[in-house]
């Protein structure tokens, strides 16, 4: 949520953002008319009050009928406020300078690669084929119960989720990022002041009318809103979290892409970092090359090749100022894909969930940012098709033996 006074003053730069994102700017005009008019509104009944405390205990015949007024203008005030909010919402944040303009994910910039992209003398597995060879996972079974994108991890498979949550603990902590396990059901509104509703967002999202709760996508949309209505000591920043936990998409609009195994499903588990920090001169940047830093960090501990890409303006979301990727190789799909993410949000969310930070007696919004650690699914595929053996087997990465007690996962 942007400032509505920064909109009042800079309503073309805003329409330019807007036009960036490949949004409609036309909502920037609708909101000033709606806040014109709610201020109009306002100053109508500030006046009549004003009036009013001036009347003598004579003048009831006046006071009776400025009562009578404002009983009127407080259901016109209160439609035209519904109004100003709902347009509000519909304004997405401004990019950050150093994005570059584009309308999708086609004109997205391609930062940098990483590791040595592995040649095989067979032609490699996909990891459905090996999932099943080596009764890791379980589709067919997993439709029946639930349906289609669901599936089961069985035997070593779960044995590498688990790994992969203590590997990415262990060397998160030592960062000084706090771990956490928060709820997957969260108050619509909360979602909503995340910036995760507007513009279809809610058409990916499983939503329970009866309860107004959301399950989230991921677990920043129930880590940022931890803070809400909270104001930390500048001295506390920056805040940095880990946070672990199922999460949950509709997959909308994805109809026939990625159906395969597991890469695109309606549930998965995730790890998730989250930090508040304070609003310095390229506070952002600074953090968020950090973020990208650890994502980088694991991967290559993982020893898994991949490409950085940089996110254009025509695909960032409402809340997102810069997006970066991480894409790792899939050898049986030739190509890099995406398994990790990492945004900077400056004040928008904090904007919406009223989170700030108090510094020489002065209060302001801070700065959010989130980023992947692990989605443990796609690391899963991305483990098993780059370590895969001719004979099936799959050799595990040395980082995670420890937890698992061995070397390699065999045919049953």
């Amino acid at each position: 949520m942007l400032d509505i006074k920064f909109i009042r003053e800079n309503p073309d730069k805003v329409k330019k953002a807007s036009r960036d994102k490949q949004r409609d700017p036309k909502v920037v005009d609708e909101l000033l008319q709606a806040d014109k008019k709610r201020r109009e509104i306002l100053q109508r009944i500030e006046k009549l009050r004003s009036e009013r405390n001036k009347l003598t205990k004579e003048d009831i015949k006046r006071g009776r009928g400025i009562k009578a007024k404002l009983k009127t203008l407080d259901p016109e005030l209160k439609e035209a406020t519904a109004e100003f909010e709902e347009l509000m919402f519909q304004v997405p944040g401004f990019p950050a300078k150093d994005v570059p303009v584009g309308k999708d994910e086609s004109e997205n910039v391609v930062v940098r690669t990483w590791g040595k992209i592995p040649k095989f003398d067979f032609k490699p597995r996909d990891h459905l084929e090996l999932g099943e060879l080596l009764d890791l996972i379980d589709v067919r079974r997993a439709a029946k119960v639930s349906g289609a994108r669901f599936g089961y991890l069985k035997n070593e498979a779960v044995q590498l989720e688990f790994a992969l949550v203590n590997f990415v603990f262990g060397m998160l902590t030592k960062e000084g990022f706090v771990p956490v396990v928060p709820p997957v059901l969260i108050r619509k509104e909360m979602m909503r002041n995340m910036g995760y509703l507007e513009h279809s967002g809610a058409a990916n999202m499983y939503l329970f009318k009866k309860d107004g709760l959301v399950l989230v996508g991921t677990s920043e949309q129930s880590i940022g809103p931890m803070h809400a209505d909270e104001v930390f000591e500048v001295e506390d920043l920056p805040r940095r979290y880990v946070g672990f936990s199922t999460c949950f998409r509709r997959e909308a609009g994805s109809y026939g892409k990625d159906t395969r195994g597991i890469f695109r499903v309606h549930q998965f588990d995730k790890l998730e970092m989250f930090s508040f920090i304070e609003p310095q001169k390229e506070a952002d940047k600074k953090e968020h090359e950090y973020f990208l830093s650890m994502e980088e960090k694991l991967v290559q501990a993982l020893k898994i090749p991949y490409q950085i890409t940089k996110m254009c303006t025509g695909d960032l979301g409402d809340n997102t100022a810069r997006k970066y990727d991480v894409n790792c190789w899939l050898p049986s799909q030739k190509k890099y894909r995406e398994t990790h993410s990492t945004s900077t949000c400056t004040d928008f969310q904090a904007r919406r969930l009223n989170i700030r930070y108090r510094k020489n007696g002065k209060v302001d919004f801070l700065h959010t940012l989130n980023g992947t650690a692990i989605a443990i699914g796609r690391m899963i595929i991305a483990i098993l098709e780059n370590y895969q053996q001719k004979d099936g087997s799959v050799l595990i990465p040395e980082v995670l033996q420890k937890y698992i007690g061995k070397n390699k996962i065999t045919p049953k």
